[in-house]
């Protein structure tokens, strides 16, 4: 691997002769438009906070703000607890109640979030993982994204405030720590990869849901990860002791899985059992390939040689991991490769046997974008071939013409599998940081440096992109804009990559390769955390909703649930009687609170439901109630509307509204806030 040394010397002397003397303003996109086009009357909440993204290619700019409407859509209020990052968009039997919660995406959840300039929900999302979130029901990588968030943000205090829990949590794994062996092993279901080759194989064949338990190269490579940032966090903290042991845990993992977990037979990374019986014998390797191999360089594991480089080989052989629309997560030739084990009723569950994921694929694309910026051997490995998987990634947020993210794919035509509800716009995954961080190519530093190495291919060949520019990235403190125009047709600033920081153009160069530039971290303000009144967490507690018609206890529910989104194939929220006048929808807060607006969040689909003609907001006081001065008018449909009064203290709000003839009312969200 090259040197960091030899790295910044090579970026100083670049600065040096790429400098612009003179400030000039920015070629900034029209935010406003671009947001109205993707987001509709949701517009507001994506203008105020999301980096802006443009390119020479639509779909990839098209999956990008889809993105972050996914992320949108899986902020869950939870009120006190502040904001949370959910796997799935509604209840599924294995999560954290009453929250919600799920430990094993939240690496992707906070690689995503570390964007946004609204720095509140990332960081609300790590303070509860801290304060008893993080249940380790999963393997994650969660002190190492806590990490990467800093490097974007640069916010010293945050990344240290749960370091001792951090320590305490890392700790709690040795009870998955073989000691013998100096390696950590785990049950591919609690890896969130069941019927994996060692689960399967493990059965003899018939099952692989439960059991298998081997010693991966995720899970290692996740606590080497792990272990590496609570080494930099201590060493940030002053902590010499905490910062040797860890450093010492890192350097012993990577020894131990290079040693243990490379298979020279079969050029890759693979699995030992840990399990022995009477199919499979403890220490013995799996006998077939999987996507997982790629994930130790994804922290950067594997030493730059040309032995290891050679494993991607196998990610673009046809006969091997590369299917016709994707990653296969287990190579063709395995005996078990794509049979279908698990079903719900006639429907196909998940399984790790060959299918296409999201999951794994991201992992991957972020081990491929490292290799190409900072490893020497590459392998047979190109930026042309980040390009193309990162656009046959994107395509498979398509269905026909409509965007939808599934849990998993059929390799060899692209169309989902599983395709349950709790499928739709599915959230174990990453593409924004693949777009920031390796299309763009932004190399998040802990120093007061900005580096950009755009992942692109020179001009002329087929997965080139001639124009990008992407702005308002938060970065230390500051906002950053990055210019690529091919031949300077584009944007008609000269041809070549350029960097802006508050919106002043900083640094050039006139063709792709790094860039890197100072830039002086400002310190960051603290965020405002409103506190929604109004949710329910835990069903037949306070608050509580009642309704005018369809009081079905799941249907008052969803109304107060924290969950906002507006997507067409998962309902969500209370649906009125298609019939009617006039409806209404009361929250009973259970005790008297001091309140002074409301946030009110209608879908419209164009048949069947309507956003109400009229709304108006009434108070319960003193047993009674009582109109709130101003507080009517007509919402908009499918956003946001917001609503205010003078305060008053009252133990109930109630939104009655005027229905559209033949359109029921499905409100999705009704909150409540003290100011």
């Amino acid at each position: 691997m090259r040197a960091w040394r030899k790295m910044l010397a090579a970026g100083a002397a670049l600065l040096a002769t790429t400098a612009v003397a003179a400030p000039a303003p920015s070629p900034a996109m029209d935010k406003a438009a671009i947001a109205r086009r993707h987001f509709g009357n949701n517009a507001p909440w994506y203008q105020a906070r999301i980096p802006f993204f443009e390119s020479a290619d639509a779909r990839i700019d098209a999956v990008y703000y889809y993105r972050w409407a996914l992320f949108r859509a899986h902020q869950r209020d939870l009120g006190a607890e502040g904001f949370i990052s959910t796997e799935f968009l509604d209840d599924v039997p294995w999560q954290r109640e009453p929250f919600a919660s799920l430990n094993d995406a939240t690496g992707f959840h906070i690689g995503e979030g570390r964007w946004l300039n609204d720095r509140r929900y990332a960081g609300d999302y790590v303070d509860f993982m801290y304060r008893g979130g993080n249940d380790r029901h999963f393997t994650d990588h969660m002190a190492d994204s806590v990490y990467g968030r800093f490097l974007v943000d640069g916010d010293r205090e945050a990344a240290l405030r749960h370091l001792p829990v951090m320590r305490h949590i890392y700790r709690l794994w040795d009870e998955k720590f073989d000691f013998a062996k100096g390696l950590y092993f785990v049950e591919p279901l609690l890896d969130a990869t069941e019927y994996t080759v060692s689960s399967i194989d493990a059965s003899g064949g018939k099952d692989g849901f439960r059991g298998g338990d081997s010693f991966r190269p995720s899970v290692n490579a996740y606590m080497f990860a792990n272990a590496r940032a609570l080494a930099r966090l201590a060493e940030m903290a002053g902590d010499d002791a905490m910062a040797a042991e860890f450093a010492g845990r890192a350097d012993a993992i990577r020894a131990r899985v290079l040693d243990a977990l490379w298979s020279t037979d079969l050029t890759h990374f693979v699995d030992r059992y840990q399990v022995d019986n009477e199919h499979v014998k403890y220490w013995s390797p799996i006998r077939a390939r999987e996507l997982v191999g790629y994930l130790p360089w994804m922290f950067d594991l594997p030493p730059d040689e040309g032995r290891y480089a050679a494993a991607w080989g196998h990610l673009l052989s046809p006969r091997s991991l590369a299917g016709k629309a994707g990653m296969r997560t287990v190579e063709a030739s395995y005996p078990f490769y794509m049979r279908q084990y698990r079903y719900l009723g006639t429907a196909p569950e998940c399984q790790w046997n060959g299918p296409i994921w999201p999951y794994q694929t991201t992992q991957v694309l972020h081990g491929m974008a490292n290799l190409l910026d900072h490893y020497d051997h590459q392998g047979p490995v190109t930026r042309s071939t980040y390009m193309r998987l990162l656009r046959q990634y994107a395509a498979l947020h398509y269905q026909g013409e409509r965007l939808d993210l599934e849990e998993d794919y059929h390799p060899e035509t692209g169309r989902p599998i599983v395709g349950l509800d709790r499928s739709h716009h599915y959230f174990h995954s990453g593409f924004v940081d693949l777009v920031l961080t390796g299309l763009v190519g932004i190399r998040p530093r802990a120093d007061d440096v900005l580096e950009v190495n755009p992942l692109l291919p020179a001009a002329g060949d087929s997965q080139a992109l001639a124009w990008f520019r992407v702005q308002d990235v938060p970065y230390h403190g500051r906002r950053i804009a990055i210019r690529w125009d091919q031949d300077g047709s584009h944007y008609r600033r000269g041809a070549g990559l350029a960097i802006e920081v508050d919106g002043i153009e900083v640094a050039r160069r006139p063709t792709l390769g790094r860039l890197t530039v100072p830039v002086e971290r400002r310190a960051q303000p603290a965020y405002a955390r409103p506190i929604n009144r109004a949710v329910q967490l835990v069903r037949g507690q306070f608050p509580m909703g009642s309704a005018s018609s369809n009081t079905d206890a799941e249907n008052l529910h969803d109304a107060i649930d924290g969950r906002l989104w507006f997507f067409p194939e998962l309902p969500n929220g209370w649906s009125s009687a298609p019939a009617g006048d006039e409806q209404w929808y009361a929250i009973d807060l259970g005790r008297p609170m001091p309140l002074a607006r409301a946030e009110l969040a209608f879908f419209d689909d164009g048949t069947a439901f309507a956003a109400p003609g009229h709304y108006r907001l009434q108070a319960m006081v003193g047993g009674a109630w009582r109109d709130l001065p101003g507080a009517e008018g007509q919402p908009v449909a499918n956003g946001v509307t917001h609503v205010a009064w003078p305060n008053v203290t009252a133990s109930g709000v109630r939104v009655v509204m005027r229905q559209r003839p033949g359109r029921a009312i499905r409100l999705v969200e009704f909150k409540l806030f003290a100011e």
